[in-house]
């Protein structure tokens, strides 16, 4: 974590944040808070909240309680378009979504370059390469030809572009949704090395993710969530790659999960035991016959 990380107000911070579907308590009491030139990781287990987190965070859900901050002030997000607007980008774990056109029509998405005026206004095709390729340079991508379709791109440089795209149109906060989980391991190496230059350059990430193996190396401080709640923030300082993993995993589940191997185990060397002793004496038994 840069210096400028430590000492400035946070980019974006969620404040006891809570999130109800009827009786179902998606989160509860969740506080955490991303700087720019830092990564912050949020990690848990299979529905341990962080859809829902993402989705509070991007604007998609509001929360029932608590404050949600962004550079100190509260707000409250009106729709993604909303989070957009003031700097929050998200990047969907699912990128299959991206549709099948050249990949600077991807990249400018809305806001693409044109030339001429008024009927003869028209896309300017050149300008657009050329920035899609000097944005993606800037990130490290070099891609082999940026007119190639999008569907073409391996996961990691999907992912690449998607965050490529975001930095370039002045994200602040970039929120990762899973994006090394579908991919192979230089993959998503691909993927944390990106991670590090947004933040090099700047920008407040949250990389959510159920992967501890992948979080550790980039990250500079970690959320675990675990069924809704929060077993706190820590330090990269504080918390080990072994007690992050035991953290994530619950520690009393994986003692509970010890005990009954223990029991399972002793269980089968008392059956092994009891075969072993019958054997014994059905030999016996026949000796005394012969």
């Amino acid at each position: 974590m840069s210096d400028r990380a430590r000492d400035s107000t946070p980019l974006l911070e969620v404040d006891n944040v809570s999130k109800y579907f009827g009786t179902v308590i998606a989160l509860k009491d969740i506080s955490m808070s991303v700087r720019a030139g830092e990564v912050m990781c949020v990690l848990g287990d299979n529905g341990a909240g962080k859809s829902t987190l993402i989705k509070t965070l991007s604007g998609v859900y509001r929360p029932d309680a608590g404050r949600y901050l962004i550079e100190g002030r509260e707000v409250r997000l009106a729709s993604p378009r909303d989070a957009l607007a003031r700097g929050i980008a998200t990047v969907y774990q699912d990128l299959a979504m991206i549709p099948l056109m050249s990949i600077w029509r991807n990249f400018f998405l809305g806001s693409e370059p044109t030339a001429g005026w008024g009927p003869w206004r028209r896309f300017d095709v050149g300008l657009a390469m050329r920035t899609a390729r000097d944005e993606l340079l800037k990130m490290g991508i070099d891609v082999r030809d940026t007119s190639q379709p999008v569907g073409t791109l391996s996961g990691g440089e999907r992912q690449s572009v998607a965050i490529a795209r975001a930095v370039h149109f002045g994200a602040k906060v970039l929120i990762l949704d899973e994006p090394t989980s579908a991919l192979g391991v230089k993959q998503a190496g691909v993927v944390l090395r990106y991670i590090v230059q947004a933040r090099a350059q700047g920008l407040g990430v949250i990389f959510i993710t159920h992967n501890p193996q992948h979080a550790y190396p980039v990250g500079d401080r970690f959320t675990v969530l675990n069924r809704g709640r929060s077993y706190g923030t820590f330090n990269k300082a504080e918390l080990s790659r072994e007690e992050l993993v035991q953290m994530m995993a619950g520690g009393r589940e994986l003692e509970e999960l010890s005990h009954e191997l223990d029991e399972f185990a002793r269980a089968d060397a008392d059956i092994e035991e009891g075969r072993a002793l019958r054997a014994a004496a059905h030999q016996l038994e026949e000796e005394a016959k012969g």
